[in-house]
């Protein structure tokens, strides 16, 4: 293995420090020594594996001995001591590193990924050859994940799926991101997996001689125009074609583009070159061309793509770059690091600038007091795809997908965001709330006169650096505003929950909460809830914690009545009064009428009247479950009718139970899009039964409309059970 290992190494660097990999190789042997992995075989094969992947992404000698030794302090008796007195401190670093990642285990809660990954992103910035490691690391693991039980594969699938793979696509190692992806597929969907392989392997043999038909075209001209080049088929990945399928509803005979040609030449012009020989043969199809030579993807991809009709009248995706850009693409950052033999580690490839991502990373995760809200923030900046627009200057800004001018604004500085009244893309004004589109200059209006952001931006940007930058705003120059704001927010939740407000609000126990949250006091807290940056969700277990007060599940009297010691209103009930909410009430004028929210009554339903003190009429489902068991007097009931006579839409919550299955999800919506039902909520999870569960909050007009659309629900194949829910 060692012998095999160095002739690896000597292949692309015949520099490389041959005595310290030997050094490192027998050290982690002897470590190692009388450890077995699961599969039987012994343990030091794992590291030797990972050494052999980062050897494929060519990295430089000490990297590959942090590789071979990456187990030493987490699984012997060795210390970080012992490894720097044995090789040296840069690799003693390295290996500690990865260690400190290894002794956390990924949990589903919010509040442990956000602490890794936040230990990941210091870990990256001080390294990144650490996280290169642990990517390798995990990369032979999900080879051997076979001998792993069940409920560990898929564990480890899925947290491999949403945290390893957006971080190598992210450093550009397309090879490592594409096999894990597809690893984590056979065991998150296994029977989708081997479906796919089957189908893939039917069509192969005519989708091989349909591509080397155009290759050998395209081959022909590019010889009659003396460009050089070489030319190939490029795989699809499974994980890709099933992302489609499954995402976008496609059957696998409407995935065309797993027919793919690659073609790798010397130099730009070149490229270019071959891109109008391209669309000279075939017909290029609209909207399908991307340019990410003359603007490159943030992990550094280069490439011409376009989607042109071949010959046979099949679509054919086309990529076309350099070598220097393919080895970018298939190696990220690790084709250009600066570590590598033979360079000063003070030389800078440009690589920095390539992490600017990390430092944004590293301060969302400092302005982010909610795991959930660092979490989210991480799927739209890190995990999901990107626009590419113009400043008037032709500079190239990278926004998420689905921003808007001022979230473009915010990027460009935080005071042209503040002072922000209006936009301008290719020329034209738009609404602030346009979504951007690739290749759109935009033109940012500004006054001095601005009263600054609103807090209705909040709903609009994309990016996390523009919902920050408001925050901030409305920290430093509201803060009177947003005191008031959040003591409001703060006291009608803990009304609506049931506390005692005097224990509850005490200013003792809020500003032991504030400080908590790093805050000096409770107009800090009050503060932070007013402007965002802390939500009810953090405030209330603490509020429930220190109370030592239990909320029950089910609703008390005194949550259901929520009392105000006002007087019970007079009431004359041979009198008929007609409501704005669409009830008729006897014998009550000018009174609020509301419907309560634990069994959502919609017309079509018998209900009641429940007069409360303070609240005006409640109304309820007259088999409503709280009203039965939490009335005072019968004599507090009344009697209510519905008012047809105006349009107005009511809510309803069904849950639906049904055996989990690929496309289910997009078969509900589009019944309620073919039904023309507003969804106001929804909520999707899969047990450990693959029993899934939806619950849906939906506005109809009456429970015919409601009984029409839990019939359809109730008809899709693999449907248990449909039914309204009632707190």
């Amino acid at each position: 293995m060692l012998e095999n290992l160095i002739a690896m190494i000597e292949e692309y660097n015949p520099q490389c420090d041959v005595e310290l990999i030997i050094r490192a190789y027998n050290f982690s042997e002897n470590a190692h020594q009388g450890q077995y992995r699961r599969s039987g075989e012994k343990y030091f094969v794992h590291p030797v594996e990972v050494a052999k992947i980062l050897i494929e992404l060519k990295l430089d000698s000490s990297t590959i001995a942090a590789a071979l030794l990456h187990d030493v302090i987490e699984d012997t008796d060795y210390t970080f001591k012992d490894i720097e007195r044995e090789f040296d401190d840069e690799i003693a670093q390295l290996v500690e590193g990865v260690t400190k990642l290894t002794r956390l285990s990924f949990e589903t809660k919010e509040e442990r990924q956000a602490e890794n990954l936040r230990k990941m992103f210091i870990a990256m910035a001080k390294d990144i050859r650490v996280i290169l490691i642990k990517l390798a690391d995990r990369l032979h693991n999900m080879r051997t994940l076979k001998y792993q039980t069940d409920e560990k594969k898929k564990e480890k699938a899925m947290e491999t799926l949403e945290i390893y793979c957006p971080i190598a696509h992210r450093l550009g190692i397309s090879r490592v991101k594409w096999e894990l992806e597809d690893l984590c597929l056979r065991y998150i969907d296994p029977e989708g997996y081997y479906d796919l392989v089957e189908k893939v392997a039917i069509k192969r043999q005519d989708r091989e001689a349909y591509i080397n038909e155009v290759m050998k075209a395209l081959d022909k001209k590019l010889y009659e125009f003396s460009i050089e080049g070489d030319i190939s088929g490029r795989p699809k990945h499974f994980y890709s074609i099933y992302k489609k399928m499954v995402y976008q509803d496609k059957s696998f005979d409407e995935i065309f583009d797993f027919l793919a040609v690659r073609v790798i030449v010397e130099t730009i012009k070149d490229c270019y070159g071959v891109l109008g020989i391209v669309h000279t043969l075939w017909k290029p199809i609209p909207g399908r061309f991307k340019d990410y030579i003359a603007m490159p993807k943030p992990n550094m991809y280069q490439s011409l793509h376009t989607t042109i009709i071949g010959p046979k009248g099949e679509p054919v995706e086309i990529q076309i770059r350099t070598y220097e850009m393919h080895q970018i693409a298939e190696y990220g950052i690790a084709a250009h690091w600066k570590y590598k033999e033979g360079k000063s580690k003070d030389d800078d490839d440009g690589i920095s600038n390539n992490l600017t991502w990390l430092g944004q990373m590293l301060e969302l995760e400092k302005e982010a007091n909610d795991p959930k809200e660092f979490m989210e923030s991480l799927k739209i900046d890190l995990f999901t795809n990107e626009v590419f627009v113009f400043t008037p200057k032709g500079e190239v800004i990278n926004l998420p997908a689905g921003s808007t001018p001022i979230d473009f604004a915010y990027k460009i500085h935080s005071g042209v965001g503040n002072k922000c009244v209006g936009a301008k893309v290719d020329g034209r004004i738009v609404p602030i709330d346009y979504k951007l589109k690739n290749g759109n200059i935009i033109e940012i209006l500004t006054s001095s006169n601005s009263n600054g952001p609103s807090r209705d931006w909040l709903k609009i940007v994309k990016s996390s650096q523009a919902k920050n930058k408001i925050k901030q705003w409305f920290k430093k120059e509201r803060r009177e505003e947003n005191v008031e704001k959040g003591q409001e927010i703060l006291e009608r939740e803990v009304r609506r929950q049931g506390f005692n407000q005097q224990e509850a609000l005490h200013v003792k126990l809020l500003t032991q909460i504030a400080k908590r949250f790093g805050l000096n006091n409770e107009d800090d807290l009050y503060a932070a809830i007013g402007y965002g940056g802390i939500t009810l969700n953090q405030i209330i277990p603490k509020i429930r914690e220190a109370t030592k007060k239990e909320v029950k599940k089910e609703i008390t009297p005194e949550v259901f009545e929520k009392e105000t010691q006002h007087q019970q209103p007079q009431v004359d009930r041979n009198k008929s009064h007609k409501q704005s909410q669409g009830i008729t009430v006897k014998g009550i004028d000018n009174i609020m009428v509301r419907f309560s929210r634990c069994c959502n009554p919609v017309p079509g339903d018998k209900i009641v009247g429940y007069i409360t003190r303070g609240r005006g009429v409640s109304v309820h489902r007259e088999d409503c479950p709280n009203l039965i068991d939490n009335i005072e007097s019968a004599d507090r009931l009344i009697d209510v009718e519905w008012d047809t006579s105006k349009p107005i839409t009511f809510q309803a919550e069904i849950q639906v139970r049904a055996n989990d299955r690929k496309g289910l999800l997009s078969e509900f919506t589009r019944i309620l899009a073919d039904n023309k039902i507003v969804v106001n909520s929804l909520n999707a999870r899969t047990n450990k039964d693959r029993l899934a569960v939806l619950n849906l909050i939906v506005e109809i007009d009456d429970i015919e409309q409601l009984d029409k659309l839990m019939n359809k629900v109730r008809a899709v194949d693999g449907v248990i059970d449909v039914y309204r829910v009632i707190t």
